[in-house]
């Protein structure tokens, strides 16, 4: 990238010289104002003033799917990819798109991950586990033949493959074909003397799929009969499994029972034991989390493994960036180059950014487009918040806001920098807790966070840029189609702890904003990517021409 031009032109009519304060608050979404929206319900003045005051500066964008680059609108967002389009300006493939481009380059095998499990094909078995299905939310079929083609051209002599069934991406039914499509490809492997077979399988809702730590017992029951062979079902063959299985009555895709594949000595042909290499081939991290923590993790206490083989593992992707799992992944994030914070610091701007630990990678390395370290030493500080260890979140549900909010102010109050970018992570790691009331405290603390840092930006004269980076806390409760609670089968309501598809908030003010600039009223499919040329703009420069539109105009009265 030697040849990039980092001039920014200056803006026309916005003038330089203002100090920007850029606050994400993390998991702070917008959605209907009922019991279960601890946003609403908690008190939170200064952000309800910034909604009710300022119209033309308080709009709503989205944060999911493809507003940042998930491959369809039924995909969260979630703090990495929504740091990553915050930061970079622009629109950047995450998830299926990536995995489709490393397979079609060849590039997913000559990356370290596979060469990871690579080591193991000598003497191991490659094992992959995930939903066989061609619906595109997960994992993809031909995603599957092209990795299975891959490997055994890289020397992978012996594979067994794991199946989830579908019917729910899919029609109910569809998994037989499924089954005798994979059934065809693994004997073709076997007549090119590859030892290929199906090892076992289940329902998607009933074996291994589980997310959000919802019921363990779905992911005792694939590793039950993934790694250790033992399933209440032993058949010769998938297809008669699952047509067998399917025959039952009120048997569906979803929640076929746990299966497994066995030789005429009546033995399990594919269990996970030492030495193998797995990888879980689902690109979808939601419902992948929990076995990768089952099969990665050494202290671990959701069930009883009997036994933890030492095996390479690697996930398509890595599915959870703030856990660093897996730690091993075939497909690496996405190439960001040219992001706001680099055009900024080369055009002179000296930044701030802070957050605690949890959240501290985000507002730094996520923003940077998964860069570590500065840009400019001599015009960065970064500052990292020790955050609270060895409780869950919803015991200290304030967790780190007023020490993040008193280091902005004090960086704000310096006069030593002209960008203050900070992550206030309340909203997000409390909700994840599933505690409504803690989550209350949460949102809070957040808002008199939030309240410190625009005191500080209304002393010095300066402009603040207030957002989100997916939804959370503003729906604590699972809903049916209607919109109305889901309730257990104890009549309690079945709590959300995870991430939303709603819209988040992006504020703007403080008087270094001229009274002439507002939110432009043309741009209704805005979303996270459009922050970094309206933070450029404010600074007083032309955002780059391939970066996503601002979300801002100056008008002429």
């Amino acid at each position: 990238m030697g040849s990039t031009d980092w001039k920014l032109p200056d803006h026309q009519k916005i003038a330089k010289n203002k100090v920007v304060g850029v606050v994400v608050l993390d998991g702070w979404g917008e959605y209907k104002d009922d019991q279960y929206n601890c946003i609403h319900t908690a008190e939170t003045p200064f952000m309800d003033s910034l909604k009710k005051n300022a119209p033309n500066r308080w709009r709503l964008i989205k944060a999911h799917g493809s507003a940042v680059g998930l491959p369809t609108e039924d995909d969260m967002g979630n703090s990495e990819v929504g740091h990553n389009a915050l930061g970079a300006g622009r629109i950047f493939a995450q998830g299926a798109k990536l995995v489709d481009f490393a397979l079609a380059s060849g590039k997913i095998f000559e990356g370290e991950g596979f060469k990871y499990i690579q080591e193991c094909f000598g003497t191991g078995t490659l094992h992959l586990i995930g939903l066989l299905s061609d619906g595109g939310v997960h994992s993809r079929l031909d995603q599957l033949q092209l990795l299975l083609k891959g490997a055994s051209e890289h020397g992978a002599k012996r594979i067994r493959v794991h199946i989830l069934t579908d019917g729910r991406d899919v029609l109910d039914g569809s998994s037989v074909g499924f089954v005798e499509t994979l059934e065809n490809d693994l004997e073709d492997l076997r007549k090119k003397g590859v030892d290929a077979k199906i090892a076992s399988g289940g329902g998607r809702m009933y074996v291994t799929m589980d997310r959000y730590e919802n019921d363990w017992d779905v992911v005792k029951r694939g590793w039950d009969a993934q790694v250790l062979g033992q399933a209440p079902y032993k058949f010769k063959s998938a297809v008669e499994a699952v047509k067998k299985l399917r025959a039952e009555p009120k048997a569906n895709d979803q929640y076929l029972p746990p299966f497994i594949i066995v030789d005429e000595n009546d033995k399990a042909v594919g269990p996970i034991v030492d030495g193998d290499a797995v990888v879980t081939i689902n690109f979808r991290a939601d419902r992948m989390v929990m076995m990768a923590k089952a099969l990665e993790y050494e202290n671990f206490d959701a069930f009883d493994r009997v036994r933890f083989p030492k095996i390479h593992y690697a996930g398509m992707l890595q599915y959870d960036g703030e856990l660093k799992l897996p730690s091993h992944y075939l497909v690496s994030p996405p190439e960001i180059d040219r992001t706001s914070g680099e055009y900024l610091v080369k055009n002179g701007i000296r930044t701030f950014a802070c957050s605690e630990t949890v959240k501290f990678g985000h507002v730094t390395f996520f923003w940077n487009g998964n860069r570590s370290g500065y840009f400019n030493s001599e015009l960065e500080e970064y500052v990292e918040i020790p955050s609270d260890v060895g409780i869950t979140f919803n015991q200290e549900p304030k967790m780190k806001a007023v020490e993040i909010g008193e280091k902005a102010k004090e960086a704000i109050l310096s006069g030593r920098f002209d960008q203050i970018r900070v992550n206030i992570p309340n909203g997000d790691m409390v909700g994840h807790t599933g505690d409504i009331e803690a989550t209350r405290v949460a949102c809070k603390a957040a808002d008199e966070a939030v309240k410190m840092i625009i005191d500080a930006i209304e002393q010095v004269g300066g402009i603040y840029v207030i957002t989100a980076d997916h939804g959370n806390a503003e729906d604590m409760v699972k809903r049916n189609k209607a919109g109305d609670p889901l309730l257990d089968k104890n009549g309690k309501i079945q709590i959300l702890t995870s991430h939303t598809l709603q819209p988040v908030p992006i504020a703007i003010g403080g008087p270094g904003l001229a009274p002439n600039i507002r939110f432009r009223q043309d741009l209704a499919g805005g979303g996270l990517a459009n922050v970094a040329a309206t933070v450029i703009n404010l600074h007083g420069f032309e955002a780059p021409k391939d970066y996503e539109p601002s979300l801002i105009e100056t008008t002429d009265s």
